[in-house]
């Protein structure tokens, strides 16, 4: 009796509620603010919303409204999306529903992974909703569909295999009706791809490699006579950008594999490290943009393309920005997929500048000595830790939290390559940080012309969390040591901060309730940078954390 009135409750409870997410919701994301329906608060993934009900002059009374644990110690990096009060968190273990208004759980479901699995299960990318579903990965190659009223398994579709060395971490987005989810595994001698899905079936409809096969357009970047391109790399572990209008998918990929670059002839192993466009329908690419040619120094381009319409030269253009691990900040017109500008926002040696008429990097003598066999501290290792960035239209500067790493490595001796076994081909080691050495930056930053409005350091512990603007002047983010934090917009000053239970590695989203405004974040330490820099100093543990201000 009490199962059955506990299910009638909570099927009354979303009776009331509208669940069939239409892609005219999903492109006009914004409009209405209760609901958070993507990744990065839109399909352009601005990370920005222009609510300011809580704003400079009265931050300091914002507080904590309810604390909801998720169940898990592997890692909390994925932003949760929330449709008609009710919220939606995935984690590498569970899915769950969420009352918005008193943390209250409406249902959670497990996420059910092949026998023999030891990988530790992280996701990136919040639960992807569309058309009364949602839609995630999980860490063994399988893309998931479960109904948002009831968490029922409406299907299940595996795309790879662990053994191959794939595995997957990013969260899928719809565009034009198409679900559209990547995979990981660039250290794995594996060849990368983006598959698109019906909604509704879980057919696969289309995939989309990353490197292309002999013969294909591309395939000259890679050797002749070898098989070097079936495992190649050029992953897709993070998550794409639409342009609605362009009917244009931005999705970025990864390293090139192996690191060493002989096996690959030192030639320039598209696409990886690039940016494709892709019509969603098909997976057919219109054009891309390389970052990082023969890629030597693991600098994934995985990273969101934040699309604005901004002012270049006194003439209006649609470009996709992009926080490039390589180190330097990339401004591409997303029509054509051109350069317009690229300025380096951290400590950059590996090149001096990337040189605007062809596109590419102008090296300096790191990659000559690495090829060499010599040992090379470059910089960075990461210009930020896979997370995003935001864009604020307002000012037209990019916010980010950055890293002042190197990364040390040099040519390890050769040996055999076994497809799905991790084979870089380099020896690296850590670099040693020192108390009181400044390891990362809190940075505001002007895309076009490169310069920092203003650069806030940050020592012993650099920051794995992503960066949320609002129209409130502020900017939300926080650290490994736990703290969740509102900055001023103008001077990166911290006005408010809060301690939760564990580090702080996602991005916050806000949005309204009842007229009242929230801002939300996920806690819970994970992750393989943030793990090995904070693991000794923070307790694991997932939760959710809402806050708006005090009445």
């Amino acid at each position: 009796m009490r199962k059955t009135w506990l299910c009638a409750t909570v099927l009354g409870f979303w009776a009331a509620l509208g669940l069939a997410q239409t892609t005219e919701e999903l492109v006009n994301e914004g409009k209405n603010t209760e609901n958070v329906t993507m990744h990065s608060m839109g399909y352009d993934r601005k990370s920005y919303s222009p609510l300011k009900q809580i704003n400079k002059s009265n931050i300091k009374h914002l507080v904590p409204i309810w604390n909801a644990s998720v169940m898990n110690d592997e890692g909390e990096l994925a932003a949760p999306t929330i449709y008609n009060g009710v919220m939606y968190v995935v984690n590498g273990k569970w899915t769950f529903a969420i009352d918005v208004e008193t943390g209250r759980q409406i249902w959670r479901t497990p996420v059910k992974l092949e026998a023999g699995v030891s990988r530790t299960a992280i996701n990136r990318g919040g639960a992807t909703i569309y058309n009364g579903k949602i839609f995630r990965v999980t860490v063994d190659n399988h893309l998931v569909a479960i109904q948002m009223k009831t968490s029922e398994e409406l299907w299940n579709q595996k795309y790879a295999d662990l053994k191959d060395g794939f595995y997957s971490t990013g969260g899928p987005i719809v565009a034009n009706g198409v679900v559209i989810s990547g995979v990981s595994g660039g250290e794995s001698t594996t060849r990368g791809f983006l598959d698109g899905w019906d909604p509704e079936t879980g057919k696969k409809l289309w995939r989309r490699y990353t490197i292309p096969a002999p013969g294909e357009p591309g395939s000259e970047t890679w050797p002749k006579n070898s098989d070097a391109w079936s495992q190649g790399g050029g992953p897709t572990w993070r998550s794409g950008s639409y342009d609605p209008q362009l009917d244009l998918v931005y999705w970025g990929t990864g390293n090139a594999e192996p690191y060493d670059p002989r096996p690959r002839q030192n030639l320039d192993s598209l696409y990886t490290n690039s940016v494709l466009a892709i019509r969603p329908k098909t997976g057919e690419m219109v054009c891309y943009y390389q970052y990082t040619p023969n890629d030597v120094y693991d600098v994934d381009s995985v990273d969101e393309q934040v699309l604005a319409d901004i002012q270049i030269n006194g003439q209006p253009r649609k470009v996709m920005i992009q926080a490039n691990k390589n180190g330097f900040l990339y401004v591409v017109d997303r029509t054509n997929c051109k350069l317009i500008a690229a300025n380096p926002y951290v400590k950059v040696n590996w090149a001096s500048k990337i040189d605007l008429a062809t596109g590419r990097p102008v090296l300096t003598d790191i990659q000559k000595r690495f090829a060499a066999g010599e040992e090379v501290e470059i910089w960075p290792s990461r210009g930020t830790n896979a997370v995003p960035i935001a864009f604020n239209p307002t000012t037209g500067l990019i916010y980010a939290t950055t890293w002042n790493v190197p990364r040390i490595q040099k040519l390890a001796p050769p040996k055999e390559t076994i497809p799905g076994k991790d084979s870089t081909g380099v020896v690296s080691r850590q670099p040693v940080i020192k108390p009181g050495d400044v390891v990362g930056h809190l940075l505001a930053i002007n895309p076009v012309t490169g310069d920092k409005k203003w650069e806030i350091p940050l020592t012993d512990l650099p920051s794995s969390s992503g960066m949320l603007a609002t129209g409130g002047g502020l900017l939300f983010t926080g650290k490994l040591t736990g703290e969740f934090l509102a900055l001023d917009e103008s001077t990166g000053k911290t006005l408010w901060q809060f301690k939760t239970g564990s580090s702080v590695n996602s991005t916050a989203i806000t949005y309204t309730h009842k007229g009242r405004q929230y801002v939300t974040i996920a806690s819970g330490l994970g992750g393989i940078l943030a793990s090995r820099y904070a693991s000794r100093i923070m307790p694991t543990g997932g939760s959710i954390w809402t806050f708006a201000l005090g009445e």
